[in-house]
C-alpha cells in the first residue's frame, strides 16, 4: 500500500533513463540508499524540500518530473 495512494514517485523510471544507480545517486545527494529505496518504492511519508532538490539537480528534472499524480498515470 502506498503512504500516500495520490502521489507516485517516478525515481526508478528516471534512474534508469539517465544510467544511474541508486548507490550513485545517494554519494551525489548525502541521501541514504535505505532512504532513496523508500521514496524509490513509494513508501516515504514525507521528504525535505532540499532532498527534493538535491535528487532534482542530481538528476537534473523537475520536481514533477518525479513526483507525479497516480491519477494520470
Amino acid at each position: 500500500m502506498n503512504s500516500s495512494p495520490g502521489i507516485r514517485c517516478r525515481l526508478d523510471d528516471l534512474l534508469t533513463e539517465r544510467g544511474i544507480t541508486l548507490t550513485e545517486l545517494s554519494q551525489q545527494v548525502g541521501v541514504t540508499v535505505v532512504n532513496l529505496s523508500i521514496l524509490k518504492n513509494n513508501r516515504a511519508r514525507a521528504i525535505r524540500f532540499s532532498t527534493l532538490q538535491a535528487i532534482c539537480e542530481a538528476l537534473d528534472c523537475e520536481v514533477g518530473d518525479l513526483l507525479v499524480s497516480s491519477r494520470k498515470t
